[in-house]
């Protein structure tokens, strides 16, 4: 591995410099075509005739990501009389900014999919910072399971044991999310992470999101919203279905778990989409498609804590404009009904499935934009404000537990809730908010009371019926109206309190 590290660094002294931003996208395109078919050629031919890869190929990157690299190199070193303060440019917005002058570069993958977002932010950078961007080899191989759709290879005749031993595969410890966790912030040549991500930790995402979703990675558009009932998809379905047949939609397509994509002219789409097999999936998704990914996904997550992390550790890669949650919670307090609204201002994280990656005593602030579309959101779409909106729609703290049955602990559940003064309780919200705080990925909580436990109005099949039948639309009618005031705010949705002192240069 060493010998190919050495390689594959060697080979980038012959690398693409002093590229424009649509340069370097086009290159990163050609390289990583190239890896991905010869690849799967050499895949082929070993399974055609047990022909082994040359060692000597592979050494030299043959089946290596592309990288790109950028340069910042800061004022000029002789001018010794500018102030520290003048040394950076002023440039406020929360991304494609650099902490300090220096190499940045991550190795790249599905340029196909990113590409267009690299191409923003390079030219940001070469406008603002006179950026040096260059592309080459990196020193990370593609494994062989993230090239095998749509290659045509029958792998039944040999073992993933013997694959391994002559093809590139997965290495857990390769992959992992301490440029996120700010662990990880130099590499071997002493190259600063240029984005949170990098080839090897995006492919490990997207190839489990298809796993977990049960719909293509690259349908997952930029706008997610989450829930925790299956409910929640039917009004989706039918909102989705009607946009597709509006003359002037800016929608094409809905892509539905389980592989089956709808368009305005599918015969019996709700029947197509009730007989698919979306129940194979353990967090079946939507997809209401726009041609330049600003539509909007609806991810059934389920219930609890992990499962909220999972499906984020995964989504984080597609670097989504917002993930709201959509969701259910009980209500806290005395003068809440069910079917009031929670517009969550703080959380209380008792869900501890992130306490080893992002302590408790860490605050998950709020973002003002996204709070202020959830609010306005609401006025627009329950026809409701002032003082009529505040008897139906409370702002505070949500509590996240990871003990579905928290209400048999009630002592001690009761102290906390005081201490907190929580308005309502879920097994996701906090977690999502957090995994977005850790992630840069801006995130809101708009609740639905369903039930309210410590006041005697439990959850049970006749209530829970009649509150789905008068609820359920109208709270998602307001998750799509926030998306819509959210695709107004632009960049700015990006908040720069989501970003640290010393952050990768991309979003």
């Amino acid at each position: 591995m060493e010998k190919q590290r050495k390689a594959a660094r060697g080979a980038e002294s012959h690398r693409f410099e002093n590229l424009t931003a649509a340069e370097a996208v086009a290159r990163l395109k050609d390289i990583y075509i190239s890896a991905v078919k010869a690849l799967q050629t050499d895949l082929q031919a070993y399974l055609t005739d047990r022909t082994k890869p040359s060692r000597t190929a592979r050494e030299q990157g043959r089946y290596c990501y592309p990288r790109l690299i950028v340069v910042w190199k800061g004022v000029d070193e002789d001018d010794d009389d500018t102030p520290l303060h003048h040394r950076h440019p002023v440039v406020n917005r929360a991304f494609a900014r650099f902490s300090r002058p220096g190499t940045y570069s991550s190795s790249i993958t599905r340029p196909d999919l990113f590409g267009e977002e690299i191409e923003t932010q390079l030219e940001l950078l070469q406008t603002d910072y006179n950026a040096v961007i260059s592309v080459g080899v990196s020193d990370q191989e593609i494994p062989y399971p993230y090239v095998l759709d749509g290659a045509g290879l029958d792998l039944n005749s040999v073992s993933a044991f013997d694959l391994a031993r002559h093809f590139p595969t997965t290495e857990l410890a390769l992959i992992g999310n301490e440029v996120a966790d700010g662990m990880d912030l130099l590499d071997v040549d002493g190259h600063r992470p240029l984005a949170l991500f990098d080839g090897l930790r995006t492919d490990f995402s997207l190839a489990r999101l298809k796993h977990y979703t049960g719909t293509p990675a690259e349908h997952i558009q930029s706008y997610i919203l989450m829930t925790n009932y299956h409910r929640y998809v039917d009004v989706f379905v039918t909102y989705a279905l009607e946009q597709l047949k509006r003359p002037d939609s800016p929608y094409t397509a809905l892509s539905c778990c389980g592989g089956i994509v709808i368009t305005k002219d599918t015969p019996n789409p709700l029947e197509l989409i009730a007989n698919s097999p979306w129940r194979k999936f353990q967090m079946p998704s939507y997809h209401l498609l726009s041609p330049d990914r600003q539509g909007i996904s609806l991810v059934n997550i389920g219930v609890g804590p992990a499962n909220a992390k999972n499906i984020t550790d995964h989504l984080a890669v597609m670097r989504p404009h917002v993930w709201l949650m959509i969701g259910h919670c009980g209500g806290l307090r005395p003068s809440q009904s069910i079917g009031d609204y929670v517009l969550a201002h703080a959380y209380l994280r008792d869900d501890h499935v992130m306490d080893n990656v992002l302590p408790r005593e860490i605050p998950i602030p709020p973002i003002a934009e996204v709070q202020v579309a959830l609010q306005q959101a609401a006025v627009n779409i329950t026809g409701q404000d002032g003082d009529a909106l505040k008897k139906r729609l409370r702002t505070g703290t949500v509590v996240t537990t990871d003990d579905r049955n928290w209400e048999l602990r009630y002592s001690s559940s009761a102290l906390l809730f005081s201490q907190s003064r929580a308005v309502a309780i879920d097994m996701e919200s906090a977690t999502l908010a957090a995994q977005g705080y850790r992630f840069r990925v801006p995130y809101g909580t708009l609740l639905c009371v369903s039930d309210k436990p410590l006041h005697g109005e439990l959850k049970l099949p006749g209530q829970a019926n009649h509150f789905y039948e008068r609820a359920i639309a109208e709270h998602i009618d307001i998750g799509f109206e926030t998306i819509n005031l959210l695709r107004q705010a632009g960049s700015k949705l990006h908040s720069r309190k989501l970003r640290a002192f010393d952050e990768p240069p991309f979003r």
